[in-house]
């Protein structure tokens, strides 16, 4: 079944989205058949509504209709004017005149209502759905996952390799897959994962053998060695050289090139000796998924160690 209740920009763009806005006819259904549809925010007034292009038409978002949630009925200005040039998800309520022309009542608030109440709150632990990220801040990512409803992507679960920023790995915007970590549902919120999506340590490892150079990012720089990124979820450390300089040679978020002078599974460690680095570049990885998040709804458990290794790490859902 398709899902309908998609992060805002992903039904923009579809054929039924545009022929339900590009006619009055088109609205009515949509008011009929209860349909949650997409179109862009052209400006905010001074009234704090959003006008919305309907390709003809105007509609209209109240600041009250703007945002949906369950334990408040604040609504910041800022909440509203960020929407402006994005694509908004509504539900057509009616119809009106402004100044001698039709308008279309449209309600964000009723749709993302609708999202939370009838989809999210079902979902479990351990279910995989579809994200767009929305914002960074120093201790995760926001996301979009479902109508515009935002859930938080804390910094330590975007991967197991760690990053000082979540900028590190995502970009406003992305479109990702996460799984879900819990859910409030008195409240109405959702927290979700990412790393469990990106690969146990040995399918990770298995992509590189002793003896290869190979490039990193470099993450952390400690006394004893620095932490080279080899994939989001596997790093491996360069342990520091008698004799060189190696602290001064690299900065957190350059790429490197590293020699893998041992891999060792049973205590999940990479032994790297550093060999160069470079100014500037890419410092994001690409992510990776080892599961078929498009086939795959839903995990229960997954174990980041090898089933030797002295240490466990997993997540049980």
């Amino acid at each position: 079944m398709t899902n309908r209740y998609r992060p805002e920009g992903y039904l923009f763009g579809t054929h039924e989205n545009r022929e339900y806005i590009s006619s009055r006819q088109g609205l009515e259904y949509a008011i009929r058949e209860g349909k949650i549809l997409e179109a862009t925010a052209l400006l905010c007034d001074s009234r704090m509504r959003l006008h919305v292009d309907l390709y003809g038409m105007t509609g209209i978002i109240d600041k009250s209709e703007a945002l949906y949630s369950p334990t408040s009925s604040t609504i910041k200005d800022i909440a509203v004017i960020t929407r402006v040039g994005k694509p908004v998800c509504f539900k057509v309520m009616g119809f009106t005149y402004e100044n001698g022309k039709e308008v279309a009542i449209l309600s964000r608030r009723e749709a993302q209502k609708e999202c939370l109440t009838a989809y999210l709150c079902d979902m479990m632990p351990g279910d995989i759905i579809e994200a767009k990220v929305t914002h960074l801040d120093s201790f995760g990512a926001f996301v979009d996952v479902g109508c515009g409803v935002v859930s938080l992507l804390s910094i330590d679960c975007i991967s197991v390799s760690r990053i000082s920023h979540p900028s590190d790995r995502l970009s406003v915007g992305d479109k990702i897959f996460t799984v879900i970590k819990s859910i409030d549902r008195d409240a109405g919120r959702i927290f979700v994962s990412m790393r469990e999506l990106l690969g146990t340590w040995q399918e990770n490892a298995s992509a590189f053998e002793v003896g290869q150079t190979v490039a990193g990012i470099v993450r952390s720089i400690e006394p004893y060695g620095v932490f080279v990124e080899l994939a989001p979820n596997l790093a491996g450390l360069a342990e520091l050289r008698e004799g060189t300089d190696d602290e001064a040679l690299t900065k957190v978020g350059e790429r490197a090139a590293v020699y893998i002078k041992s891999i060792l599974p049973d205590r999940m460690k990479i032994k790297l000796v550093l060999i160069d680095a470079y100014r500037g570049g890419a410092s994001i990885s690409p992510i990776k998924y080892f599961i078929d998040c498009e086939k795959t709804s839903h995990i229960d458990k997954w174990i980041y160690s090898p089933p030797n290794a002295s240490k466990i790490i997993e997540t049980v859902f």
